[in-house]
């Protein structure tokens, strides 16, 4: 995917957490550049006090959203309404909505259909119907503590792997199996005369089929580090490209 020029955040106060507020932020600006970053809650509510805080040091614009009636969130309809509108400015390139909520799926799909890229934030318990009206999905899980993973992997320039996570391989996710699964159509559709297929294009194909594809979930940090945990299924080889970059390919040599 290239770089997004102009990215939009929301997020509903309700459905993420704050200590995950500054990564989640690091994690989208990996994208492109962030032009807009708004929190919508009802700030009167004792569990969002501690918000205020962190939002002026992010920059975040704080969303007033009464609740009208006892018992029911206005905050995601005041979301919806603000995504609509700043859709039919014309200025964005992408959407990000930071939540857990499959209410916000009819929003995704419209996004989507509008031609803007549509990326979630959520935890793991987010319905599949959302995570899969996006182009892609983030787990929260996956991006908290950030920052140390990239130390660690700054000063272990030869580990592709997240050592804390990867007891096992794929260890914690059993869906591993479907991500071979789509290795092997990646394979099948876009491999070279020799049998090879770039791990670039393979991880846009798998991106494009399971949105919420990282390959965090599953231990590692790149997907190299994931092919190689199995030398029973994939042969790697790695040559030059264009200036100082390196690329890298697969080929299914397990069974089918």
């Amino acid at each position: 995917m290239e770089d997004l020029k102009n990215i939009v955040v929301l997020i509903d106060a309700d459905n993420t957490q704050l200590t995950k507020l500054e990564d989640v932020i690091r994690e989208v600006s990996t994208h492109g550049r962030v032009v807009v970053k708004r929190a919508y809650g009802n700030w009167k509510k004792e569990y969002l006090k501690k918000w205020e805080d962190e939002l002026k040091r992010l920059a975040i614009k704080a969303e007033q959203q009464f609740d009208y009636v006892a018992g029911k969130n206005a905050t995601d309809i005041a979301l919806v309404i603000d995504a609509v509108n700043l859709l039919h400015k014309g200025l964005y390139d992408a959407f990000v909505i930071v939540a857990s909520d499959s209410d916000y799926t009819p929003l995704a799909i419209n996004l989507h259909e509008s031609g803007v890229y549509v990326i979630g934030v959520g935890a793991k318990i987010t319905p599949e119907s959302f995570r899969n009206s996006c182009d892609e999905f983030v787990f929260l899980e996956n991006i908290s503590g950030e920052m140390q993973e990239q130390e660690m992997k700054s000063s272990s320039p030869k580990r592709d792997y997240l050592p804390e996570r990867a007891q096992s391989k794929g260890a914690g996710d059993e869906s591993i199996e479907e991500i071979h699964n789509l290795l092997q159509i990646a394979s099948d559709k876009y491999q070279d005369d020799e049998g090879y297929v770039n791990v670039s294009s393979a991880g846009q194909f798998i991106k494009r089929a399971k949105p919420d594809f990282d390959v965090r979930t599953y231990g590692y940090i790149k997907l190299p580090g994931l092919l190689e945990a199995f030398p029973e299924k994939y042969e790697i080889k790695r040559y030059p490209g264009k200036g100082t970059v390196t690329i890298v390919a697969y080929k299914c040599i397990g069974n089918k």
